[in-house]
């Protein structure tokens, strides 16, 4: 769903999806869910992409205590394992394309999750490395490891690179909704690149040198390929899914992509969202939108008008949202392990980055353990479980890290 994290959009697509109860625990037997629980709370839990600097920089909520609205906080966190959410630096690609300050928002989302960690230094901590992480999760932490969604803050400079890692930027994703001086988009139908930029092009050798992440989610495909032609160390996608349970949606990744990634070393992060896994769901979702705009453009309404929000509710009563559900999110895992192995895939929920588009028994941070018993019944072990919740992150994060030293 999430295509211009549009503050308007987000609500209407919540009208349009109703209130749905947050199912903590769907039908697992009690040792199987039992031993999940354990696992949450034995292993580190990393979560490739999480939306809270940008929905507290729309509204603020004190994260460190339970909040009413939003899909992360402190108690919810410690409740479902969670101990190394990246918190997204999302900048929205209409800034760029209307000649704003991408630099300035981004050095404020990123001093709004310092600030966090400077509240509550007895439940979070800044992380900007593998053992970083290690560290305080033996201390009871949980760290706030930082991405960056959009590199429209790089701004065709170079220097601005190291600017964001020194502040700790770990990984970059490329671009989101339009294309921008770095990649096409994949939401977009204007690619001017064909691919990568030369600036893009040289910007992902650099990210290799400085040890930074590259992340492929939200970039067309052919960028994609330009990225695995150029890049010298392993990728990732970090919230992507896959494209063979919504055929034609390119902002997943089809199946030769998803094994050259892991050829290359990459993981890809399974987003959660139910447009981004169910076929069903994505079209319950395009089709509200087409007529959504229809009606706009046919009344010259705004989006935020009080008549767009009648028509949400009144299309919802008449056209209720399709949601996925749990078995439809461990589909995406199965099918990743199937096609490339189990050191290739992870978590990447985009939690308070798709509105309430949720998926039934994963609505919000509490929930990782449904998750685990989840796999834990598909006959994942263990070992494998451990893996795709922090263990194959560690190894692609450190390899990226060594690229850096040998370079």
């Amino acid at each position: 769903m999430k295509t211009t994290k549009s503050l308007s959009l987000i609500a209407a697509a919540t009208l349009l999806m109703g209130c749905q109860p947050t199912a903590q625990k769907p039908q697992f037997d009690d040792e199987v869910f039992k031993q999940a629980q354990q696992i949450s709370q034995k292993y580190i839990i990393a979560d490739l992409h999480v939306d809270v600097p940008y929905r507290l920089e729309n509204k603020y909520d004190d994260v460190s205590a339970a909040t009413e609205g939003g899909d992360f906080d402190y108690p919810r966190a410690k409740q479902g394992g969670l101990d190394a959410p990246f918190m997204s630096i999302y900048i929205p690609a209409e800034i760029e394309a209307k000649g704003g300050d991408s630099k300035a928002l981004a050095d404020k989302l990123i001093d709004s999750v310092k600030q966090i960690v400077r509240q509550s230094p007895r439940k979070f901590a800044l992380a900007n490395s593998p053992a970083q992480v290690e560290r305080n999760f033996a201390r009871g932490l949980i760290s706030l490891p930082m991405g960056m969604e959009n590199g429209s803050p790089i701004a065709g400079d170079i220097t601005n690179l190291q600017h964001f890692y020194d502040r700790g930027i770990r990984y970059i994703t490329l671009s989101h909704s339009l294309s921008n001086h770095i990649s096409d988009s994949s939401y977009d139908s204007v690619r001017p690149a064909g691919g990568l930029t030369k600036f893009g092009k040289t910007l992902v050798g650099a990210m290799n040198d400085i040890g930074m992440m590259v992340d492929v989610s939200h970039i067309s495909d052919l960028a994609f390929y330009d990225v695995m032609s150029v890049s010298t160390a392993p990728v990732i996608a970090s919230h992507s899914s896959a494209r063979s349970f919504t055929p034609g949606f390119e902002r997943n990744m089809d199946d030769n992509m998803i094994k050259l990634l892991a050829a290359n070393g990459g993981v890809i992060f399974i987003n959660f969202g139910s447009t981004f896994v169910s076929e069903a769901s994505l079209k319950s979702w395009q089709d509200y939108k087409a007529a959504f705009d229809a009606y706009l453009a046919e009344n010259k309404l705004d989006e935020d008008s009080d008549e767009a929000k009648a028509f949400t509710a009144d299309y919802q009563s008449k056209n209720p949202f399709e949601f996925a559900d749990l078995d439809t999110v461990l589909d995406h895992f199965d099918h990743v392990v199937k096609l490339a192995g189990i050191d290739h895939v992870g978590i990447g929920s985009d939690y308070d980055g798709v509105g309430d588009s949720l998926p039934t028994g994963l609505k919000d941070v509490a929930t990782y353990p449904n998750l685990i018993a989840g796999l834990l019944k598909r006959g994942y072990s263990e070992a494998d479980i451990a893996k795709i919740l922090s263990g194959n992150l560690m190894r692609v994060w450190r390899q990226v890290q060594s690229h850096r030293a040998s370079s």
